[in-house]
């Protein structure tokens, strides 16, 4: 199959893969324009959070996760994706066109990858006190890099007591606003981060303070794992094409896991207020910046959430001549 063999109508299944992406609160910040030789994704404004995101670098971090699927599903339909990110600086909405080109087989990692959209979850219940596997882990950091992007696992007492102080302080800074609880609260239905995969509610000495959801207290009635698995994924910089890497990498750092049997969640509280990103920045002693704390274990898969169906994400008509 050649390029020029690509239409349209097969194209949406790419999308179909793009819109399974992780997105904070689930907000699907997204829109795609499918033409007969490429998929252009844009910011979806209107499901930006003005509160929490006022930079929008968490809604182009979940449109790169978008796009690292729809990657996939081009390489699912026999051919290489070429990405442009950012191609129109006239049209800042415009994040990225993925358009397919020489033609060739998926590679063993991309069909894994692929294979393993449908079945990532976030799961924000207590995961099972077991050990991510060593040799795992290397897996997980190489999947970041591999997207020019960086994960730092975070070892030992020290690091996970900073990381939980930095949580804490950034949850207290948070709640203390108003506007940001009705910003949670209004994404807290089936459009959004619904109750049923909100988790249980948090509790005053939970060790990785969770944002307030809705959720319901876990059946299980068990406790959160003792020495959870906490990395912190980052880039390079922090412009908007970092986030956009960033979002890349996070995809692929979460669907490695996923693929591995592992299941995972995501904390963008310390990164949501910028003073308590920087203490995260320091105490790493990165030079970049931190995009998201991943927590990662074994457990049951979390369940699913709602998506937007693909006629309210397909632009009518390209924006771009």
């Amino acid at each position: 199959m050649t390029t020029s063999a690509i239409v349209g109508s097969e194209l949406l299944a790419a999308v179909e893969a793009a819109i399974r992406a992780p997105s904070v609160h689930n907000t699907q910040p997204w829109k795609f324009a499918v033409t007969g030789d490429r998929i252009d994704v844009y910011a979806d404004r209107d499901r930006q959070l003005p509160v929490a995101d006022t930079r929008g670098a968490a809604l182009r971090v979940s449109c790169g996760a978008a796009i690292f699927n729809a990657r996939l599903g081009v390489a699912a339909l026999g051919h290489e994706a070429e990405v442009t990110l950012l191609p129109d600086a006239s049209d800042p909405d415009l994040l990225a066109s993925v358009a397919p080109g020489r033609a060739r087989p998926p590679s063993p990692a991309e069909a894994a990858l692929y294979a393993a959209i449908p079945h990532r979850r976030s799961n924000r219940e207590p995961f099972l006190d077991t050990a991510v596997p060593l040799d795992i882990r290397p897996q997980l950091r190489d999947a970041a890099l591999a997207e020019g992007a960086w994960l730092d696992l975070l070892l030992g007492p020290p690091a996970l007591d900073m990381a939980a102080y930095l949580v804490r302080a950034a949850n207290r800074v948070l709640n203390r606003s108003d506007a940001y609880r009705a910003e949670v609260a209004a994404w807290t239905h089936d459009d959004g981060a619904s109750p049923s995969a909100g988790g249980a509610p948090p509790e005053p000495n939970d060790f990785l303070a969770r944002g307030d959801l809705g959720g319901t207290v876990a059946a299980t009635g068990r406790e959160f794992e003792r020495e959870p698995l906490v990395a912190v994924l980052g880039s390079e910089g922090d412009r908007p094409q970092d986030d956009l890497v960033a979002g890349q990498a996070l995809q692929r750092v979460l669907l490695t896991a996923t693929h591995a049997g592992l299941v995972t969640s995501l904390m963008s509280q310390p990164i949501e207020v910028p003073a308590v990103r920087e203490q995260l920045r320091v105490g790493l002693r990165r030079f970049g910046s931190p995009k998201m704390l991943l927590r990662v274990g074994y457990g049951p898969p979390g369940p699913p959430t709602s998506r937007r169906p693909l006629a309210d994400v397909l632009l009518s008509a390209r924006r771009r001549a």
